[in-house]
């Protein structure tokens, strides 16, 4: 009986990765792809690959955390294990059927927390540490983004531009005794070097994603020494492959072709900040969402953005900016960099900042790991397990 439990476990740990490879590959290599620097095989390769690394490294100190920190190991019985992967799953299904990008990471603390709570072992300083981050974290990648968007990314959108000529990249020359590699036709250094750019953030970006979702796919199981931290990142890790050579496919069409309302500069800047936020994180412990850091930093880059039109004594005085995506978008203007405080080329594109888009995504982040919590709650504290 306890094989077979083990085995559905192993096989819900499965799914969870699964279906994390296969949403976290367009978020991490969407803008790659869209801007053709590398393709969907390579991609779903690289991700695979990187999301393994994390999970190898930084990504133990977070199954650590969900595996035996929030409530103690001996509570992770195989039977329990199971029913928190399982709320993990429901998770994934809500939120792709309402198209919102909800947390794993934050169901998955919910529903360990409604373990705790049900049995009375909820360690409670490691919780509300978490639940602190939960808030710091998302509120400092809109404020990095939006000093960034407001004084930096100007003058980064003048200057840095990524460029593509027809043809290879690189070619080999065979003029010499031996081959060598050398820039194709019409390739430049420019060119070479924000290939390579874009390249290495997605890298970055998959590291990142695999340092903070493996242990929302195998730390239960973990956390009850059904497998060894070592065999639980290579189930998650093979996990994500799976999904990232199969469904991801798909997000990476969605996220590639919505690059045209978000700038490959402007992916960019967005990736690697909220990537570092939730390396940074994990190398804590400290279970955290992507998904929710790289949208406030959309939203933090865009709005600090248009703020540009105004000065700070303005703000002070109640001026407030109109806010979109359209600055984002925004062309460099011939004679330079509009100075803070001036008027803008008013654009035409979509408006980022819709309040009941963004209204209903913040409703589905606060959901998800609420519901998650109350029903472990309800099924441990009704049938202990």
């Amino acid at each position: 009986m306890v094989e077979l439990l083990l085995l559905v476990g192993l096989g819900v740990a499965v799914f969870v990765g699964f279906n994390i490879g296969g949403s976290s590959t367009g978020v991490a290599f969407g803008p790659a792809v869209g801007s053709r620097v590398v393709g969907k095989f390579a991609a779903a390769s690289l991700m695979t690959a990187f999301a393994l690394l994390g999970g190898w490294t930084v990504g133990r100190n977070v199954i650590q955390t969900m595996g035996g920190d929030i409530v103690p190991r001996s509570q992770f019985s195989i039977e329990a294990s199971v029913a928190v992967l399982f709320f993990v799953g429901i998770a994934l299904l809500v939120s792709n059927t309402f198209g919102v990008p909800a947390s794993t990471s934050m169901t998955a603390v919910g529903a360990i927390a409604g373990l705790g709570v049900a049995t009375g072992t909820l360690n409670e300083a490691v919780m509300l540490e978490i639940i602190s981050w939960w808030v710091v974290a998302p509120v400092l990648a809109f404020w990095v983004c939006a000093v960034v968007g407001r004084y930096v990314y100007p003058y980064l959108a003048a200057r840095v531009v990524i460029e593509q000529s027809e043809g290879p990249l690189v070619c080999l020359d065979r003029t010499g005794p031996l081959p060598a590699p050398r820039l194709g036709p019409g390739t430049t250094r420019r060119e070479l070097g924000s290939t390579v750019l874009v390249g290495a953030i997605a890298c970055y970006m998959a590291f990142s994603a695999g340092a903070s979702n493996t242990a929302n796919a195998v730390a239960p199981l973990v956390g009850n020494g059904a497998i060894d931290p070592g065999q639980g990142v290579l189930v998650a890790g093979a996990a994500i492959g799976l999904g990232a050579f199969t469904i991801a496919r798909r997000t990476l069409d969605t996220v590639g072709n919505d690059l045209t309302d978000l700038p490959l500069l402007a992916a960019l800047i967005v990736e690697v900040v909220s990537a570092s936020l939730i390396t940074l994180l994990s190398h804590l412990g400290i279970p955290a969402s992507l998904a929710v850091s790289a949208t406030m930093c959309i939203v933090g880059l865009g709005w600090g953005r248009a703020t540009r039109t105004v000065t700070l004594g303005d703000a002070v005085r109640g001026e407030s900016p109109a806010v979109s995506v359209d600055v984002l978008a925004a062309e460099p203007e011939s004679d330079g960099v509009s100075p803070v405080g001036q008027e803008e080329t008013p654009l035409d594109a979509r408006d980022l900042f819709d309040p009941s888009t963004t209204g209903r995504v913040v409703f589905f982040w606060l959901l998800t790991p609420s519901l998650s919590a109350i029903a472990s709650y309800l099924l441990f504290v009704s049938t202990p397990i």
